[in-house]
């Protein structure tokens, strides 16, 4: 029980650390950062790709593994794409 505790408070802490990060950030970093997020999800993906299942549960965590890290790596390329065409000259 001490255990799960202990994840709360970590959890709960990222989320506040998180959120006070990005709201530091100048919004002409947001496209490098994104497509950094999205590179990491990236690398979520094919771990999730290449995991060895032995339960019923591990299948459904990677099942949704990949369905988020697909969704996040698509549409973050997909948005970094239409701000970096906001810098081409017409």
């Amino acid at each position: 029980m001490e255990i799960y505790v202990l994840l709360g408070f970590v959890l709960i802490l990222s989320i506040y650390l998180g959120l006070e990060l990005i709201s530091k950030v100048p919004s002409t970093l947001h496209t490098p950062l994104m497509s950094g997020a999205n590179a990491i999800s990236g690398i979520a993906l094919v771990g999730a790709l290449v995991l060895n299942s032995d339960t019923h549960l591990q299948e459904i965590l990677a099942l949704l593994a990949i369905t988020f890290a697909s969704i996040n790596v698509f549409g973050g390329y997909l948005v970094t794409n239409r701000m970096l065409k906001m810098f081409k000259k017409k």
